[in-house]
């Protein structure tokens, strides 16, 4: 029989996780996922920002191919009518269902999630989703505010609900629906937090006492840091605690950090609750054995790295992704029948450990091979790849499929030798409005792009090379470099220390080579 898929995605989540080595993070459930899936150390976005990463894993297609670098265009529009996951999931007879924030709302998926094309029945948001950046936080002075660190009494607040509850209940609901339909199903579940507001369950700072959080290990801004790099995290500035603080622009400092990273660390333990439940009901429900579970998100985010709070860079820290394959019978063995596989796990319980973790690789993935992966692990044919260009394409793929790597090659053989090496380079890329920070440097307009960050990162380095762009022709000019960085892996992990002008910056690496 065919598989289903449950592909969970969570909104600038960094790998801040226990089963990526955090002894700090309380993520029982996620852990527990961890340890039944294929899990991928080294995985990375292609463009830190909500949407255009989104709709970049979602259609298989690099940002310079859906030409979406902000949130103002509509891909079957603007650049070609490619095929998402879930399109190509319902053209093989599956009921696919979209839960919260898969794609980004708004222009970029034609204001309706992409509907018809994409989902079998119209997506859900949760009601109480509109609360999200109004006056819903109770600050010293007893009022309301539109604050960035958000801790509430759920019973206090409008619909006495949070959106991710509500989605978490929708999931559940159709789930349940669905395991007497006779056809496979295929549901997304977008979570927003981490995103900010830090608008949570207040109980669940209680996890993170201040003295236990450290600021981050690199808070300065670094001196080799081109300006062009540098992102001013504007939305934090406009939340009206921060504002408050009258910050310089653009680079602060900011207070109060190890509260800010107190309550992002206290977001990812809710968000860790709701994986639970949903995990919970799969179990309940009989369908742990025959469902795949996918579970990763858009992009990372700064928590004070190089002096940034926000996501909008090119750095490690805003592309490494989590990123975990759960296949029943293949990354685990089946759950025998009346065993609980995902038991609700409550990161409030002091003697819960962190999972012996599965299986995992270190191999360079890029999100962008979430769409062959996940047909070739439901059984379906893989898409082929994509010609270049491929703006006549509706389907095809430009994401390596990993499937190889879910082979078990037991513990006697040799590992399996790998292909290309050059195939194990992650790319992401970013625009800026100029080449010092400015107000709109964050989140630019494609007719503001004047400058484009191209970035590799290999196993041994980081290679960023920013060059004017042309917004109207889609080009990126390679003999007009504005900037560049460096950063080797093994000596420098926390990317603090460019290296680019002391190396012959002025000679491109094979892999840029078109």
């Amino acid at each position: 029989d065919p598989l289903n898929v449950l592909l969970i995605i969570v909104d600038d989540l960094r790998p801040s996780l226990g089963c990526y080595g955090n002894k700090l993070i309380r993520s029982p459930n996620i852990d527990q996922l961890a340890s039944r899936s294929l899990l991928f150390q080294n995985a990375f976005a292609q463009q830190a920002v909500c949407a255009p990463s989104r709709v970049s894993f979602l259609t298989g297609r690099r940002p310079d191919t859906t030409r979406l670098y902000d949130f103002n265009s509509y891909w079957r529009v603007h650049a070609g009518n490619f095929s998402t996951i879930p399109q190509y999931f319902k053209e093989n007879g599956y009921v696919t269902m979209s839960v919260g924030k898969v794609f980004h709302p708004g222009i970029s998926s034609n204001h309706s999630d992409d509907s018809p094309y994409s989902w079998s029945v119209p997506p859900y948001h949760p009601s109480s989703e509109k609360y999200e950046n109004t006056k819903t936080c109770r600050g010293p002075d007893g009022e309301l505010h539109a604050n960035l660190l958000c801790p509430v009494d759920v019973v206090d607040v409008p619909e006495g609900t949070l959106p991710d509850k509500q989605s978490t209940e929708q999931a559940i609901q159709l789930l349940g629906k669905m395991k007497t339909s006779a056809s496979p199903f295929f549901l997304a579940v977008g979570y927003h937090k981490p995103h900010i507001p830090f608008r949570y369950p207040k109980e669940f700072q209680k996890l993170y006492p201040l003295e236990n959080v450290s600021l981050a290990p690199d808070p300065q801004v670094p001196t080799g840091l081109p300006l062009v790099a540098y992102n001013p995290w504007m939305d934090l500035r406009q939340r009206e605690d921060i504002q408050a603080l009258n910050l310089s622009v653009p680079y602060g400092p900011i207070p109060f950090q190890r509260k800010i990273r107190q309550s992002y660390f206290a977001c990812v333990s809710y968000l860790d609750t709701q994986v639970g439940r949903l995990l919970s009901a799969l179990d309940d429900l009989q369908l742990a054995s025959s469902t795949i579970v996918a579970f990763t998100s858009d992009h990372g985010w700064a928590l004070g790295e190089h002096g940034e709070w926000a996501k909008y860079s090119n750095f490690d820290v805003t592309t490494r992704v989590p990123l975990m394959f759960y296949v029943p019978g293949r990354t685990a063995p089946l759950p025998v029948e009346g065993e609980k596989f995902f038991p609700y796990l409550d990161p409030f319980d002091s003697v819960s450990e962190v999972p012996e973790p599965g299986r995992q690789t270190g191999d360079l993935v890029e999100l962008l091979s979430l769409f062959p992966t996940l047909a070739g692990l439901a059984g379906l044919r893989v898409p082929p790849r994509c010609p270049i260009p491929s703006f006549h394409m509706e389907l095809c793929r430009e994401g390596r499929n990993l499937l190889k790597l879910f082979e078990d090659h037991g513990e006697e053989e040799e590992p399996h030798v790998r292909s290309n090496p050059r195939e194990l380079v992650a790319y992401s890329q970013y625009p800026r409005p100029a080449d010092s920070p400015q107000w709109n440097s964050d989140k630019p307009s494609l007719e503001d792009i004047k400058v484009m960050g191209y970035s590799i990162r290999t196993v041994d380095y980081r290679y960023t090379v920013w060059v004017g762009f042309n917004p109207q022709e889609f080009l990126a000019n390679f003999s007009d470099i504005h900037a560049g960085e460096l950063y080797f892996v093994a000596s420098d992990p926390l990317q603090d220390h460019n290296v680019y002008n002391d190396s012959q910056g002025g000679t491109l690496p094979q892999s840029f080579m078109p």
